[in-house]
């Protein structure tokens, strides 16, 4: 039986309201404890739900204009050092580094921003999830496409491994995704994507 303090600290990882160390702490004993794990999946789907339960908003033009210009005034993404010779206006990222990567409030579940293009409104990221990690059901806030580059990913029915392409449309319902070996992906998101918002912050 799951104590009454850790059942308020798994609600907490789940809004994202714990410290680092805090999620650290917690994310060790999901690790060891399936009955916690359980816990924390029924908590995610409830949260989809209920952000799926309110009905959608477009911020007018000139607010998301106003928005996305102060996330990318505010947003340093450092490109590696170039080394000498070459041409303005290319970026290297060292993308299979351990640095960069951000846990996403979902167990197992971590992305890197590698580009963000404003002006176009798209951003291309990376994604982890670890073994046995889960990520909720959902639906696409922006239409997505991405590549597997390593293990697997479990998408509804389809299992896909590395070089399988998915591509979802804006407002897609997906199912719960889920990893049995662990995957590496490419992912290419809208701007407005909270993805997206949640790599800036």
């Amino acid at each position: 039986m799951i104590s009454e303090p850790l059942q308020e600290q798994a609600s907490l990882y789940v809004l994202g309201a714990l410290t680092p160390e805090e999620e650290r702490e917690l994310e060790s004993q999901l690790r060891g404890n399936s009955e916690l794990r359980e816990w924390v999946f029924q908590l995610q789907r409830t949260a989809a739900r209920m952000a799926r339960s309110v009905p959608p908003s477009t911020p007018p033009p000139k607010l998301r204009s106003t928005i996305l210009e102060r996330i990318a005034a505010e947003t340093k993404i450092p490109p590696a050092p170039a080394p000498t010779g070459v041409p303005p206006g290319l970026h290297f990222h060292n993308a299979a580094g351990e640095s960069g990567w951000k846990a996403l409030p979902v167990p197992g579940a971590f992305i890197k921003i590698l580009s963000l293009e404003k002006e176009r409104g798209y951003a291309v990221l990376m994604g982890k999830i670890e073994a046995g990690a889960w990520y909720p059901a959902h639906v696409n806030a922006g239409p997505e496409d991405f590549y597997i580059l390593s293990g697997d990913l479990v998408v509804g029915d389809r299992r896909l491994g590395a070089g399988d392409f998915h591509h979802a449309d804006k407002g897609s319902q997906h199912e719960v995704n889920y990893s049995e070996k662990g995957c590496t992906l490419l992912a290419v998101l809208t701007t407005d994507d909270p993805l997206v918002a949640f790599a800036l912050s």
